[in-house]
């Protein structure tokens, strides 16, 4: 026995789960409210049974209580006639329809206690149809609303942690990567631009350098030399060459520079 009963507890459990998983609030909702309007009509059925009883007993309690009255009239008459087996007989007919009656007033009593039970059930029954079809929208709709929360947390969830949100974040950090390339090249660019531009002017200086250096080795010549005809270049071309080889020197210091 202790098995079997260990067995039907573990089929009983996964029944109910199985049943609680299945049952639907809307559609159950709906369920109730027929099943209590179904309670409704067997009550109402009932009702209108039991009312019928106690009216068929009420005629019943009064047909005998007429004959009771009756067969005591009678009574009385053979009494007045001076037949008093006649008057005994109709007396023993009185208390038969007598004891009818009292009979069936006990039984229209309770009657009239379950009629009265059975009222007020009904009542309690139709004001809780009442309150129920009140209620039924409003569960249905906040039944709905659950539903529609509980579908949407599902959806958010599965989008945090799935494969679709984790490439929209992916592909928001390689944008992200793009973007800081794209400053940097253009940053490295600007700096190459503006190291052209400070060759550029380290050359002028040079330039101009070189210039004044010119100057003043032009400048700094004696007077026999400043007045040396220009016909005589053989006096000047070992300074010339000297000159030169001083450019030279120097052009080759810049260059390693």
């Amino acid at each position: 026995m202790g098995l079997f009963d260990r067995i039907s507890r573990v089929v009983r459990s996964n029944v109910n789960d199985m049943v609680s998983k299945a049952e639907d609030p809307e559609k159950i909702l709906e369920q109730s409210i027929l099943d209590m309007q179904e309670d409704l009509v067997q009550l109402r059925q009932a009702v209108a049974s039991a009312i019928a009883s106690q009216k068929r007993t009420q005629q019943q309690q009064n047909q005998a209580q007429t004959e009771s009255n009756n067969w005591q009239q009678r009574a009385q008459l053979a009494l007045q006639k001076g037949d008093e087996n006649l008057a005994r007989e109709a007396l023993l007919r009185r208390k038969t329809y007598n004891e009818t009656a009292t009979s069936l007033k006990t039984q229209l009593d309770q009657q009239s206690g379950q009629v009265d039970t059975l009222k007020r059930s009904l009542i309690g029954l139709e004001s809780k149809i009442s309150e129920a079809k009140t209620k039924k929208d409003m569960l249905k709709a906040r039944a709905a609303a659950a539903k529609a929360n509980e579908q949407l947390q599902n959806v958010v969830g599965n989008m945090s942690t799935g494969s679709a949100m984790g490439a929209f974040e992916r592909m928001e950090e390689k944008v992200l990567q793009m973007e800081a390339r794209s400053q940097a090249v253009a940053e490295l660019a600007g700096a190459n631009l503006e190291s052209q531009f400070a060759q550029l002017e380290s050359g002028s200086d040079v330039d101009d350098e070189l210039a004044a250096m010119k100057a003043q080795l032009i400048g700094g010549a004696s007077p026999e030399q400043k007045t040396l005809p220009a016909s005589s270049p053989s006096a000047s071309a070992p300074k010339d060459a000297a000159v030169d080889a001083e450019l030279e020197d120097l052009k080759k210091q810049l260059d390693s520079l």
